[in-house]
């Protein structure tokens, strides 16, 4: 019989059946009436063109065919049992590993993780940088923040962060200076100047703490240093079309410990 056509269900009723000899007690451990065991032993025979069971008075007994085939059927379902092992050992691993921007990793996600890890000791996390682009299947990726609109991709699942806007930020005392930190991505104010380019938001805004000049950064990147004192806000934040968000292939959504960060991380903005 072919792969596709085997009546596991089945099979797997007439082994509670066998180890009872009592289509009462199969249904008891299955759950199910013992009508619907009798109904699925009777399929089965069908199907199998074999008997399985002499019906006696008081109970069961299995017949030589059934006794031949039963301790390879045992051995299969151990089989399965252990393929299933492996298979939610594989998902439960206690690592993840995410691909974020190198700004977002030290301005905000550092921080999140390591409260994450002092309320779960025993998960571990691997960060690569998502900075030049993200291969789930490459790079073997439980999930990955980016920044940017709602992602299209087919097979991505993305759950935003919140909403994003841009903060304008500078040193104290130079809230007035002119002239803009400039990074890529970034669009400055046709009235800005500027003076300074760096690799991404997270050096802007590092290069404006240091007196450098202002930078239009996302609110989210800022928050702690605005909360230390280290850099201030000036004017009113400006709404984008674009938001942090968390990404993965559709399945990885279903892995328990990808889950568990989400939710964790949601309640952290």
């Amino acid at each position: 019989m072919k792969r596709t056509h085997l009546p596991l269900n089945a099979l797997r009723v007439f082994d509670a059946a066998a180890r009872h000899l009592s289509f009462t007690k199969a249904a008891d451990e299955l759950a199910v009436t013992p009508a619907a065991v009798g109904q699925q032993i009777r399929a089965l025979e069908d199907v199998l063109g074999v008997v399985l069971f002499r019906r006696m008075t008081r109970n069961l007994e299995l017949t030589p065919e059934a006794e031949r085939a039963l301790p390879a059927l045992r051995a299969g379902f151990l089989e399965f049992e252990e393929s299933v092992r492996l298979l939610q050992e594989a998902q439960g691993s206690k690592t993840l590993t995410l691909a974020a921007p190198r700004d977002l990793t030290a301005k905000w996600l550092g921080v999140q993780l390591a409260a994450y890890t002092a309320l779960n000791p025993d998960v571990r996390f691997v960060i690569v940088s998502a900075d030049d682009g993200i291969d789930f299947t490459q790079a073997n990726l439980d999930l990955a923040l980016v920044f940017g609109p709602a992602p299209n991709d087919e097979g991505i699942h993305g759950k935003p962060l919140g909403a994003e806007t841009l903060v304008t930020v500078s040193a104290p005392g130079h809230a007035s200076d002119g002239c803009f930190i400039r990074y890529p991505g970034d669009a400055m104010p046709p009235e800005g100047c500027s003076t300074l380019t760096v690799a991404d938001a997270g050096l802007a805004l590092d290069a404006a703490a240091a007196g450098l000049g202002r930078a239009r950064v996302p609110a989210l990147l800022a928050a702690a240093d605005i909360a230390s004192g280290r850099v201030v806000a000036s004017g009113d934040p400006e709404p984008i079309n674009q938001a942090w968000w968390l990404i993965a292939p559709t399945p990885q959504w279903r892995q328990a410990k990808v889950k568990a960060l989400v939710e964790f991380l949601a309640t952290r903005v």
